[in-house]
Formats: C-alpha cells, sequence, structure tokens
C-alpha cells in the first residue's frame, strides 16, 4: 500500500458537496472533499503506519494530511519532521488540529508549541497555541508545569485583543482547555476568561461563533467533568 494508493482511494470518497463547506472555512486546493467519517474509515483499516503518514502528508493534498496524523506514530515524530509538518500547513484544520495533535502526541509538543507561539507568522503561533490546548488535554497534571501555564493565562489576558482573528480564537480555546482538563488551574483560567470577555474573531462566511469561555467552563463545571483527560488529542 503507497501513498498513491490512498491517494487514489481518497479521490473516489470525495465530493463536491464537501469541498464547497469545507472552502467556507478556509480550506486550500489541492483537496477532494472527504468527510472525516470517511478518512476514519480509512484510518480504521491501516491503523498506524508511520512512514506512510509521511508520505501522505507530503502529497500537500488536504485530505491526505489529515489522514496522516491519524495514522502516524505520534512518538516518532522528530522535531524536524514536526516543523516541516507545520511550515507546510495549507490551513486551520491541518495546523491547528493535525498538526498540534501529533505534536502533542509526541516528545517535542512543549518545546515547539513555546517556539511557534512566538512566530511571526500567525499561521504558526496559531499552531503552537493549538498544540498547548491539546498538551493540557492529555498530559497528567503532574507532567505539566504549572507556574509556565499560569504565565501563559497572564499574556493571553494583556495581549489577546490585539491579536489577529485566528490567534484570538485559539487563545481562547487554550483559556477553556486549560479551566477544563487542569483541575489546579480551573478558577485562575475562569478568572482570565471573565477578564478576557467577550472575544469576537472573523469565522468566514461559516456559522462558526467563538465559544464564550466563561459559560463552557461553567457547563463543564456543572457536568462534573473538569480535570477529565482525553486518551488521544485526536479525533
Amino acid at each position: 500500500m503507497t501513498a498513491a494508493d490512498i491517494v487514489e482511494e481518497l479521490k473516489g470518497l470525495g465530493s463536491e458537496s464537501t469541498k464547497k463547506v469545507l472552502l467556507k472555512h478556509g480550506a486550500k486546493e489541492p483537496f477532494y472533499g472527504v468527510k472525516i467519517e470517511d478518512l476514519k474509515k480509512v484510518q480504521k483499516r491501516i491503523k498506524t503506519n508511520h512512514q506512510l503518514a509521511l508520505d501522505l502528508y507530503d502529497t500537500g493534498i488536504s485530505d491526505a494530511m489529515y489522514l496522516a496524523g491519524l495514522i502516524a506514530d505520534d512518538g516518532r515524530m522528530t522535531k524536524k519532521d514536526l516543523q516541516r509538518w507545520a511550515e507546510k500547513a495549507p490551513w486551520s484544520l491541518i495546523g491547528e488540529y493535525t498538526v498540534a495533535w501529533v505534536a502533542a502526541g509526541g516528545p517535542h509538543g512543549r518545546e515547539l508549541a513555546l517556539e511557534w507561539i512566538e512566530a511571526e507568522r500567525p499561521n504558526m503561533a496559531t499552531i503552537g497555541w493549538s498544540t498547548l490546548t491539546s498538551l493540557v488535554a492529555i498530559k497528567p497534571d503532574e507532567e505539566l508545569n504549572v507556574a509556565e501555564l499560569k504565565k501563559l493565562l497572564k499574556r493571553i489576558e494583556t495581549t489577546m485583543h490585539k491579536q489577529p482573528d485566528r490567534i484570538r480564537y485559539v487563545m481562547n480555546a487554550f483559556v477553556i482547555a486549560l479551566a477544563c482538563y487542569v483541575a489546579p488551574l480551573t478558577e485562575a483560567a475562569l478568572q482570565t476568561a471573565g477578564k478576557i470577555g467577550k472575544v469576537s474573531a472573523d469565522m468566514g462566511a461559516t456559522a462558526c461563533k467563538v465559544p464564550s469561555a466563561v459559560e463552557y467552563i461553567k457547563k463543564v463545571q456543572e457536568r462534573g467533568t473538569i480535570g477529565k483527560k482525553r486518551k488521544s488529542a485526536k479525533c
């Protein structure tokens, strides 16, 4: 089974209707418009195949790149691999989800995330914040640097509204994740959410909205699931 074989399969699974939806969300050509549920069916058959994942990502086809993240062996990704993936991510679905998930699942996620959030290119910075979001969702609290995370909260509090749209969006997601997955920081994150207030961002021609961090966190508190970690960032 080669990347070319999988790409040919994906081509047959794509649809124009899905392409239209994804284009509204910022998708960049080339891509076929394969539904994520169908990509997961392919993933279930392949399971983990690291070399195939690397080859699929290098095709530059968004559907194949997303699948690459699902079948990659996160622990085998080198810093060079992750940097290349981040730089080649064509749009938010690949950068903020595929790359961030794989980075968080391996040994280099924290180090690279802290580098990426300092990048001048907004799309690299969003990958960094999204990687941090995934890290706090899956790492046990004892493996997290609480003092470092508190500093990031303060940074968001003082700089968020000066940031480009997409960075505001992922910063807001990070505050929510920190509150929901790291119980010792729930109150601090909730306070930050209250201070930053309503977060607006241009979501293009979609019905998507920036969630209210305060409202989201309080709903999770009401469910009694604060601190419940995810088994994997990938979904």
